[in-house]
């Protein structure tokens, strides 16, 4: 990055993640399911973040989502295109977002002035993302941009999201670390979801997620209590550093105040909506 203080990019992306995670993990996206025909949690969910690709199958999920059990995401994928299309599950999410921003943020805000400018800081970073290697981004990117400022931000969000996870997946493969290891080794910094909800939410066993643990204490990266050591820490460093330069256009195309700005608003929106219980409780952590 040239014009941009160090890691403002990767302060910019958290805050925008949590805006767009928190439609993922929230009970109106139930609601906006409810009667068409897909009765099953995980089910709807997969589907939620699929769709923009299409009534894909479990291959081209586990690919582009990569730390998903296969198998589990087979008992979902292909059969939940039986059920629904994916336009009426876009139909769905826009649904479940509109809900979401409204009941954790309140009409005000949502109607407000900074979330509007929010999400053209957002949107215009977008601007500059790219779609070649990038399969989740470039799909929702041929996706319509909504009308309404809550929904063009939620759209936002999407964009930057997947565009820094497309280039993430690429940093975990070059580092050598499988679907579990990637998710030991993030939970194991303390920033990754727990245990328990990553074994339900990615569909693995336990005696997966040991097996995993015990595979990165062979290579040094976590130690007998599962902590990380300085390696393992060194390259969770070196992952978050090479998705920051895989990540940097839309950033460096928005400007350092533009990025600023965007991270303040960002943050507050996101400390409002954690602050109305946006995501559950050990949610995260090492626990």
């Amino acid at each position: 990055m040239t014009n941009l203080p160090p890691r403002a990019a990767r302060r910019c992306a958290h805050p925008v993640n949590l805006l767009h995670a928190a439609v993922l993990f929230s009970p109106d996206l139930d609601t906006a399911f409810d009667g068409l025909g897909v009765d099953d949690p995980s089910a709807r969910r997969l589907a939620a973040r699929s769709a923009p690709m299409g009534a894909v199958g479990a291959g081209t999920v586990s690919a582009t989502f990569y730390n998903y059990n296969h198998d589990f995401l087979a008992r979902h994928l292909p059969a939940v295109w039986d059920a629904v299309t994916p336009a009426t599950v876009l139909d769905a999410r826009l649904r479940a977002a509109d809900a979401t921003y409204r009941r954790l943020l309140g009409d005000d805000v949502v109607d407000s002035a900074e979330l509007a400018e929010a999400a053209e800081l957002a949107l215009r970073a977008t601007e500059a993302c790219t779609r070649p290697a990038r399969p989740l981004y470039a799909a929702n990117a041929d996706l319509p941009v909504p009308d309404a400022p809550h929904l063009r931000l939620f759209h936002a969000t999407t964009l930057l999201r997947e565009h820094r996870g497309d280039g993430h997946l690429v940093a975990l493969m070059s580092a050598g670390l499988d679907p579990l290891e990637a998710l030991v080794s993030h939970t194991a910094s303390g920033k990754g979801m727990a245990p328990r909800w990553v074994l339900g939410i990615r569909g693995w066993r336990r005696d997966d997620w040991d097996a995993g643990t015990e595979r990165l204490r062979e290579r040094g990266i976590v130690d007998a209590d599962g902590a990380l050591t300085a390696a393992g820490e060194e390259l969770r460093e070196s992952l978050e550093t090479e998705t920051d330069r895989l990540d940097a256009a839309p950033y460096e195309h928005l400007g350092a105040a533009g990025v600023a700005r965007l991270t303040e608003l960002a943050k507050d929106l996101t400390v409002r909506a954690v602050g109305a219980g946006a995501f559950p409780d050990g949610l995260s952590g090492r626990g």
